[in-house]
């Protein structure tokens, strides 16, 4: 088995082969450092390794394998996974992709964390993210930026864009991601992952960010490595203010069951007036044909988003700033030192009428679901993956001006929305651009559905299937 073979292997089937002794989880890991070492100059994905320290982690992994049942094990034991640098892990380096933060080691780890660890994944390196993570690149000063294995002239997207760009170019076959404003689906779509935002509360974390809608997950390569793994890393937690309603069953039994005949909307047009790039209406349209030939209800859907939303929203994700400490802000970028006046120049009485129009605004928006159609079918941006470095040059030149990014909200346009309504959506890599780009397509679910959207995902991947793709670096 050659060390590509291996890494472009889902995370289910590289357990699968560890705890059948077909290859040990040393083996695994070397074969995702040399990919490391092979490819990462190039798209600049992985920005901090512990090679040390995963390599001690795999041999003790393989000598669980010798001692252990393996049933006592986790299920994805001895398996790599590399975290976003937005995310403490104790004794790790968390620079935010900030020449600004602390070079302190983090005392705490977040829950997300412990439950990889929990569930056997080897924690290795740390991917790319803009600075502080609010826009739509893994592009920053610090690091510099990353790019698309499929294409490294474009952008793999953002936050989670390291994360993506490292699982896409086979570095690792599933890695660690959040969402907050379409972080997870964002990149997903641009280089041709699986990507799922989970409900409000589903996933526990230390603090409820961004009012709950910034969420844990990862990116990975099918359906059922996304299911799976969220069986591991899914609550409730009685330490947090909010939880999201167990599920019936584990989430990977969903993979494969039938959803029934539903309704599906299909939306034609974005929000705001934003025109839809053809390639991307075209993905939109190829899944909604797919859906309509397995037997469902198919019809056309608009979603109207009021202005206030938009400037609502920015106050709450500009607000969470506060959650970084030790900071040297007059070391940091240009639109983050924006973003950082604007969140002082918002009182406490705005905040709170600001989440309140959150709230109303989103209320009206979840009744659609069960009433106008059981899913909604939309592209997961409006435009195909922009140039690498663009996005960060954009929010540069924006908080010179004062005008905002437009390719930053062609991007998030279709995705933010859900992350308020606490939604779980889930972008499929189901379309390729004639220049051989992805291009996603999101499925979004009523609330707490994350059952319905990996059924019908499931349904998606076999009709639509995108396994045999791999890019060539």
């Amino acid at each position: 088995m050659g060390d590509d073979d291996l890494t472009f292997r889902t995370a289910r089937s590289m357990a699968a082969a560890i705890t059948a002794r077909e290859v040990s989880p040393l083996e695994v890991l070397d074969a995702c450092l040399a990919r490391a070492d092979a490819v990462n100059d190039r798209i600049n994905a992985v920005i901090w390794r512990n090679d040390d320290e995963a390599r001690a982690a795999a041999r003790r992994a393989g000598e669980e394998l010798v001692h252990r049942d393996p049933q006592e094990l986790g299920p994805f034991h001895g398996v790599p996974i590399p975290i976003k640098d937005l995310t403490l892990v104790a004794g790790w380096p968390a620079t935010f992709g900030s020449w600004a933060a602390s070079e302190r080691p983090a005392e705490d780890t977040e829950l997300v964390v412990e439950a990889f660890r929990r569930a056997g994944f080897i924690l290795t390196g740390r991917t790319n993210t803009p600075e502080f993570g609010p826009i739509t690149a893994a592009e920053n000063v610090r690091y510099g930026i990353s790019r698309n294995p499929w294409n490294l002239e474009r952008t793999p997207g953002g936050s989670s864009g390291g994360a993506a760009a490292a699982t896409a170019a086979g570095v690792f076959p599933v890695a660690h991601a959040n969402d907050g404003g379409g972080s997870i689906r964002i990149p997903a779509s641009c280089c041709g992952l699986v990507g799922l935002k989970v409900s409000r509360g589903r996933v526990p974390s230390l603090v409820m960010a961004w009012e709950g809608g910034a969420v844990e997950g990862v990116v990975t390569r099918d359906v059922a490595d996304t299911a799976a793994i969220l069986d591991t890393i899914c609550g409730p937690d009685p330490g947090q203010w909010y939880n999201a309603p167990a599920p019936q069953r584990p989430f990977l039994e969903e993979v494969g069951a039938n959803p029934g005949r539903l309704r599906i909307g299909v939306l034609q047009q974005a929000p705001f007036g934003l025109p839809i790039e053809p390639e991307c209406a075209e993905a939109a349209a190829e899944a909604a044909a797919a859906l309509e030939g397995l037997g469902h209800h198919v019809e056309p859907a608009a979603l109207e988003v009021p202005d206030q939303f938009v400037t609502a929203f920015l106050n709450v994700v500009n607000t969470g700033l506060a959650d970084y400490h030790d900071v040297d802000w007059d070391r940091a970028e240009p639109h983050i030192r924006a973003n950082l006046a604007a969140a002082r120049a918002v009182d406490s009485l705005t905040y709170v009428r600001s989440v309140h129009d959150l709230q109303l605004i989103t209320r009206q928006l979840v009744a659609r679901w069960g009433t106008d159609f059981d899913l909604l079918v939309t592209p997961t941006m409006t435009i195909a993956p922009p140039p690498a470095g663009a996005i960060l040059a954009a929010v540069h030149a924006g908080a010179e001006s004062g005008e905002p990014a437009l390719q930053v909200f062609q991007m998030a346009v279709l995705t933010s929305g859900f992350n308020m309504s606490g939604q779980p959506a889930i972008s499929l890599p189901t379309h390729m651009s004639l220049d051989h780009v992805p291009i996603g397509v999101q499925l979004v679910g009523g609330p707490w559905q994350e059952a319905l959207v990996l059924q019908v995902a499931a349904q998606l991947e076999q009709a639509l299937p995108w396994a045999d793709r791999r890019p060539t670096l």
